[in-house]
């Protein structure tokens, strides 16, 4: 059928763009830059030096591009922790979310509205875990738009939002941890800003790695942990995975999983482990856990053409991973997707839709997935349960161009199959621990 446009899920276009301008690089486990360009030696964002941050970076660091911050965590199979403290992330206000930071982003309404094949509805109540056995460490996607390379550490409502979108709703099962970081802006993505390349290179995973250990010294206590990323985000925590816990035996025995989501993290054809990491693999089963869930989405009727920035290994031999959280041993299955409803128009015809007061909306039945692997791409393939003759819209929105696929919708389509599985691994975690 021809598709009007009051059939269409709609999606604003700040959003899609403040979500979707990121980096290769950034998206690539395998590099350590976090902007525009190839690597230098020195693992500075970027193809030339970037601007020093602003002031009040992490005490334990350097600043330095590729340098590790003093105080690490202690060798390979000896406890973590130890008595590590970061000037910056020992202050609360360096923190999106914490546990105790009841005011933060992440205590929002997440109650959701479900909308069925028949146009019914229904208020599903958000509960949060009263006593949740295990930790979330979130690291968010390219989002600032700060006026200047790299972003302060003061949150603006860019990075508010994300957070509240991608990884709030863990808060069923985990404590959610988020980090300020002071990532590579959007306007230096659109080269509106550029680095000095006579001033001191800057790493913005010196942020990262800074509130992870001061997390583990001071907030972990020996809890399993889940890390949660997207895009730049995934660039970070792949970076952390394979420099501190993939070779740490007291980190990778606190990790019930990693999401590593719209990135490119690689493995050998056929293989669940090796590539990346030597010794943290692909999640299999919703049991298991110390394992990656990753993925690019792709609608099924657009494919990744050839110039697609997802899907295939940037670097290197070997292939993308793909797990898809609604599925993990294979196949196809019916996702559970979280939208924010001020983002999403759930009915063909809006004018003569029911009223939804919820901050999210969920519709059953609608989106199907598996992953597939076609002309050399592994990516999450999604198909649209479209009926023209129901009163729910019949497509979502998320595309940029072709080349992007749904990224910027990647952890929507699956917020209910990624709270689902965490749900399980928590489970099987604490029953071996």
């Amino acid at each position: 059928m021809s598709m009007s446009v009051s059939r269409r899920w709609t999606v604003p276009v700040l959003a899609l763009v403040s979500i979707a301008l990121v980096t290769l690089a950034s998206c690539s486990s395998s590099s350590t830059a976090t902007g525009v360009g190839p690597t230098t030696s020195a693992g500075a964002p970027g193809s030339t030096a970037g601007a020093a941050g602003p002031t009040g970076s992490t005490a334990n660091a350097t600043g330095a591009a590729g340098s590790t911050p003093a105080g690490s965590v202690a060798p390979t199979g000896t406890p973590v922790g130890g008595d590590y403290t970061s000037a910056v992330f020992a202050q609360p206000e360096s923190w999106l979310c914490r546990p105790e930071l009841t005011d933060d982003p992440c205590h929002q309404s997440l109650d959701a509205t479900v909308v069925n094949a028949d146009g019914s509805t229904e208020v599903q109540p958000f509960v949060p875990a009263a006593d949740p056995k295990v930790d979330c460490f979130y690291v968010y996607p390219t989002i600032s738009t700060d006026d200047a390379v790299y972003a302060d550490m003061v949150p603006g409502e860019e990075e508010r939002n994300v957070v509240l979108n991608q990884a709030a709703r863990l808060r069923s099962v985990c404590k959610l941890y988020a980090p300020n970081y002071r990532q590579r802006t959007l306007g230096a993505l659109f080269g509106a800003k550029k680095a000095d390349p006579a001033a001191p290179a800057f790493d913005p995973y010196v942020d990262v790695v800074d509130a992870w250990k001061q997390y583990l010294a001071h907030d972990n206590h020996g809890r399993g942990v889940v890390l949660v990323g997207h895009s730049q985000g995934t660039g970070m925590l792949s970076r952390l995975v394979k420099e501190e816990i993939d070779k740490n035996d007291a980190e990778r025995a606190l990790l019930v999983s990693a999401l590593l989501i719209g990135g490119g993290i690689n493995v050998p054809e056929g293989k669940d482990v090796g590539g990346d990491f030597a010794n943290v693999p692909l999640c299999r089963a919703a049991t298991q856990t110390g394992c990656v869930i990753a993925y690019s989405s792709f609608r099924a009727t657009s494919p990744p053409p050839d110039n697609s920035l997802f899907g295939k290994p940037r670097s290197g031999t070997g292939q993308v991973a793909c797990t898809n959280p609604a599925a993990l041993g294979g196949g196809a299955a019916d996702l559970h997707p979280y939208w924010k409803t001020k983002d999403a128009h759930a009915f063909a015809d809006p004018a003569t839709a029911p009223p939804i007061t919820t901050a999210f909306v969920t519709m059953p039945g609608f989106l199907r997935a598996e992953c597939v692997v076609r002309n050399g791409y592994s990516y999450l393939e999604v198909t649209i349960n479209a009926d023209p003759n129901d009163p729910r819209t019949d497509t979502i929105g998320g595309d940029l161009t072709p080349n992007w696929g749904l990224h910027v919708v990647d952890i929507n389509l699956t917020m209910g199959d990624l709270v689902d599985v965490v749900t399980q691994q928590t489970q099987a975690y604490v029953a071996a621990h």
